[in-house]
């Protein structure tokens, strides 16, 4: 364990930004499953797509990596 301060990737106006824009995708899937119905399967398809743009991108792109030598 070192004495420095821990970094940071991107400031906090950044994250916040970041944070909204894929809150409000993540939430736009959600909303999309209101239209579900058995005959249409389209409205799944853009939930499932809206979902994993939310939750995955910001999960491995833009997060820090931890698996890395310290």
């Amino acid at each position: 364990m070192s004495n420095r301060a821990q970094e940071r990737e991107n400031n906090l106006v950044q994250s916040i930004i970041l944070f909204a824009i894929f809150f409000v995708i993540f939430v736009g899937g959600i909303f999309a499953m209101s239209f579900l119905s058995l005959s249409n399967a389209w409205p799944m398809a853009i939930a499932l797509g809206l979902c994993f743009v939310g939750l995955v991108i910001p999960l491995t792109w833009l997060n820090k990596s931890d698996s890395g030598a310290k």
